[in-house]
């Protein structure tokens, strides 16, 4: 069956009825056309339902008229959605990303309507999720309808992200831009970080890493690595320098051997341009991606992730600041865990020692109220800070106590010790 070919996105859009409960494409390729119309179209609708990660550019979604039509259900929380979030005005689910898809297809989580932006159909009328096919594919295949947005400056990726023209409900076309994150500029102490990072990387590792000015600094700092491979959820500009120079080839990998793994992209025109069409890269469904007993058949995997708080036992809080949602589970612990599993496999919490212009520590005795553990303690290896490496790995909480004061700032160590011995009665 042909989809409807529509004139304008709010006549796509126009589809939906009241009680839905709908599912937009994510990251990069947030369907920003579609949604915009999806904020006109809601005002006249009630009792809609808007699941979604984390969505670039949607902020018309988040003007207040829309409180009493659409609410947001957030796997994971971006800037459109955080201060909704924050007050009450959305709702946060805390799960694994891996988890996301199983959630749709066992039925728990149903979907009414998939809003998706795609490539245009190729000469067998099949499109491509372009750069971002995360927990998308997933909901395309069970919602009971999909509305599209085709966009010619999308780029058409290999792997799982395929689905044909006929599949689609309403279809709108528009070239528009894609949102871009160029290099994030290195501070000296995202450098400082990196350089330490850097040095627990060793030749022939599998990298799993996000993206900001951490990451692009470790990145920047393994130019004289060799072998390394790449299965990540996130493909950003920093990994394709490093592809560019022949340090990433993946040709140790177990898993995909001589292809790049990911479940989004998100970067500049460059990397889009890298992508397009290119069978080397491989964008597959989350659940595959971030699937631990995958993750763990390449040796040597090395996930570096980072956090908002890491306790003094050596538990990572990395979706909330105390009671205030900031972004999500995602995909840490399936990382993580993963290679905690890989033979040789290693894991890095990577972050600053302090925030809030240097008044806190994110090092802190315990974690503030209401905060939530991503990543136990059980399951800790390295934390890094610019003023160091901490390994926890077998350590006794009079052991981590130690080496995490030793990587905090300066100014807080001793505040640190004397709340850590006021606590468990531990000198440090």
């Amino acid at each position: 069956m042909k989809p409807i070919i529509c004139n304008t996105a709010l006549e796509a859009i126009s589809l939906i009825e009241d009680g839905e409960t709908l599912w937009t494409h994510s990251m990069g390729a947030t369907p920003k056309v579609l949604l915009d119309a999806l904020a006109v179209h809601a005002l006249t609708k009630q009792n809609l339902t808007l699941l979604q990660l984390h969505t670039e550019c949607a902020e018309s979604l988040s003007d207040p008229r829309l409180k009493q039509h659409i609410r947001h259900r957030c796997f994971f929380g971006g800037l459109p959605t955080r201060l909704l979030l924050q007050q009450g005005d959305a709702d946060y689910v805390p799960i694994f990303l891996s988890e996301v898809p199983k959630l749709f297809r066992s039925g728990e989580q149903p979907i009414d309507t998939a809003i998706i932006q795609v490539s245009p159909p190729d000469q067998h009328g099949i499109c491509s999720l372009g750069i971002s096919v995360e927990a998308t594919l997933a909901a395309c295949q069970m919602a009971k309808k999909i509305i599209a947005h085709i966009n010619p400056q999308m780029p058409r990726t290999h792997g799982d992200g395929f689905i044909h023209y006929h599949k689609f409900a309403a279809v709108y076309e528009q070239s528009v831009p894609l949102p871009q994150h160029p290099l994030a500029a290195s501070d000296a102490t995202s450098l400082a970080i990196g350089q330490h990072v850097a040095k627990l990387v060793r030749d022939g590792d599998c990298l799993q890493m996000g993206i900001g000015a951490i990451p692009d600094a470790v990145l920047s700092c393994l130019t004289d690595h060799k072998d390394l491979g790449v299965h990540t959820e996130l493909f950003s500009d920093g990994v394709l320098n490093l592809v560019e120079l022949g340090v990433i080839n993946n040709s140790r990998k177990k898993v995909h051997p001589g292809k790049l793994v990911t479940g989004f992209a998100l970067g500049s025109q460059r990397l889009y341009d890298y992508v397009n069409d290119n069978p080397s890269v491989i964008f597959m469904d989350i659940e595959q991606v971030n699937d631990t007993a995958i993750i763990r058949k390449n040796p040597n995997v090395m996930a570096i992730n980072s956090a908002l708080q890491v306790d003094i036992s050596g538990q990572i809080c990395a979706d909330s600041l105390g009671t205030r949602i900031y972004s999500g589970v995602g995909g840490q612990m399936d990382f993580i865990r993963g290679a905690g599993l890989s033979e040789g496999g290693r894991s890095v919490i990577a972050l600053p020692s302090t925030a809030a212009k240097g008044t806190v520590s994110r090092i802190a005795t315990v974690l503030s109220p209401g905060a939530g553990v991503v990543t136990t303690r059980a399951h800790v290896h390295y934390i890094v800070t610019e003023y160091g490496i901490a390994n926890l790995r077998g350590k006794s909480l009079r052991e981590r106590a130690r080496a995490l004061i030793d990587i905090a700032h300066p100014d807080f160590r001793d505040l640190l010790c004397q709340e850590t011995f006021d606590m468990w009665g531990l000198k440090v």
